[in-house]
């Protein structure tokens, strides 16, 4: 399963405008916004292919474009732009009709204005500042969830904020199609691991279904002896082994198990056409090891995941692992496990038993093996690192029983202010913001998850971008964040939600 999002993938670039202006003006409109698209193309952050659609002058017209593009897999979502006055009304089977993402570029042909020259022509040629107001009203009346972005786009935070919402465009994409496969149930009384799947897939796209571990386990054994030396071969290219694991070692065959358990659980997913998965260490089945590399290595490649069968965050992770495909940093499956509260320093130690994604880490992970203490099988192999240090966000997904809710920090990831030799286990170490005592109240209060995705590769404006194509609420604790707002924040969204969905 690919991690980048891909060169097929297409956003169509719609221009409004009218009959009543005469066909040489409309060569003019088209000639003109075919530039604005060419520049849209060129930008180098945005991650699929800008595709210019003729002018649109009448509703059949509009109609059929929204139409095809809700038909058509490689188009992510559509940018529309009224670079004269298109009658707004024309548009609303259109906008009725449209099930992908939209964004409305507010822009115009040129930067500034021929001061000396300008008259009634280029007026009527370059209303922009008219057309998309009235564009900007229908989408209001009907409801249509869509990000508005002012500018030019040869102003580099234009196309930057349109490369945002393309990538979430693309995450929303995927959830599209997603299939999740779950291997045993989730952990026995947990609540927040729970969740609806019709729902899920009703709202979000995504399949979620369960397979038994020794249906894995098959393909585990069956594993073939030359694609596991490969794998124990690139382990040492990449990662430091440790002594016990070397050829030779006294435990080097728990690295070849590792090994055959990554290759049968790749096969696994491949096979079924899986982008992301879970496992539980109550349910091993005929596994003699809980998935530690296999997991790391897996999620690095591009797959979600979700310790003790939690989907919703193998979910999560899956689509932030494709709006983040080619962007500098990591994004990460990952737990808040205890707190350093020393006054004015105040800590997150983020991690878990075994499963935290190589693409955080600081420097060459190492690769080890130690007993755990849980699970009843052999010591797991895992890999061990520290998580690189810079602004980050930590987002999770909760089933609130009538919805859904995306609880997002923006945080700061810094390096542990002592070594960690006795932690064998990947980690991350963070400074939520405003600070840890808003940051945890409000957490709790909005009923965030403890399994949780960490990117240092996306901010919160994606979540905010994806949040709205699914119509989900995204409760954001940020620098302003203060806990008497945010409580107000939520009561204010548990309304406007309950509403939505009964509209």
């Amino acid at each position: 399963m690919p991690s980048r999002t891909s060169p097929a993938q297409e956003i169509w670039f719609l221009t409004g405008s009218q009959g009543l202006y005469g066909e040489e003006t409309l060569k003019q409109v088209a000639e003109q916004s075919l530039q604005i698209a060419a520049a849209l193309a060129d930008a180098s952050d945005i991650p699929a292919r800008v595709v210019w659609k003729p002018v649109l002058t009448d509703a059949d017209a509009i109609r059929r474009v929204c139409l095809d593009a809700n038909a058509d897999d490689r188009c992510i979502g559509l940018t529309a732009w009224m670079h004269t006055f298109s009658p707004a009304k024309m548009w609303i089977a259109g906008l009725d009709a449209l099930r992908k993402p939209l964004l409305h570029l507010h822009t115009q042909s040129n930067v500034a204005l021929p001061w000396d020259t300008i008259d009634m022509d280029f007026m009527n040629l370059n209303q922009a500042a008219h057309g998309d107001r009235e564009f900007g009203h229908i989408q209001t009346r009907l409801g249509v969830p869509r990000k508005t972005v002012a500018g030019h786009v040869t102003d580099p935070e234009t196309s930057a904020r349109v490369a945002i919402w393309a990538r979430a465009a693309a995450a929303r994409s995927e959830l599209a199609t997603l299939k999740v496969a779950r291997f045993g149930d989730n952990m026995r009384d947990v609540a927040v691991t729970e969740g609806d799947k019709v729902e899920a897939q009703l709202r979000l796209g995504v399949s979620v279904n369960t397979y038994g571990v020794n249906d894995l386990v098959k393909v585990v054994d069956s594993a073939d002896e030359t694609d596991v030396a490969l794998l124990v071969e690139e382990y040492a290219d990449l990662y430091d082994l440790a002594p016990e694991l070397r050829p030779g070692g006294e435990r080097h065959d728990a690295l070849r198990y590792a090994a055959r358990i990554e290759a049968g659980l790749r096969t696994f997913l491949q096979t079924g056409g899986f982008g992301a998965f879970t496992t539980n260490f109550e349910d091993l089945g005929g596994l003699r090891q809980l998935p530690g590399l296999a997991v790391q290595r897996l999620m690095a490649q591009g797959y979600g995941f979700g310790g003790e069968g939690d989907w919703k965050t193998a979910v999560l992770l899956r689509a932030l692992k494709v709006a983040a495909a080619g962007l500098p940093g990591g994004t990460s499956f990952m737990e808040d496990y205890t707190y350093d509260l020393t006054p004015g320093n105040e800590l997150i130690l983020g991690a878990h038993m075994l499963e935290v994604c190589p693409t955080i880490a600081a420097s060459r992970p190492s690769c080890e093996i130690h007993p755990l203490g849980i699970g009843g099988r052999e010591d797991p192999v895992r890999l061990v690192f520290d998580a690189a240090p810079g602004p980050a966000v930590v987002v999770g997904l909760a089933d609130l029983g009538d919805r859904f809710r995306l609880i997002a920090n923006d945080i700061d990831v810094v390096a542990p202010p002592h070594p960690l030799p006795a932690l064998p286990v990947a980690r991350a170490v963070w400074r939520p913001r405003p600070d840890l005592r808003t940051s945890t109240e409000s957490w709790l209060t909005a009923g965030g998850p403890h399994h949780t995705v960490l990117s240092t590769a996306l901010t919160s404006d994606h979540l905010d971008d994806l949040a709205e194509m699914l119509r989900l609420e995204l409760a954001l604790i940020d620098e302003a964040t203060t806990p008497k707002q945010f409580r107000r924040d939520l009561r204010w969204n548990q309304a406007y939600h309950r509403l939505a969905l009964g509209l």
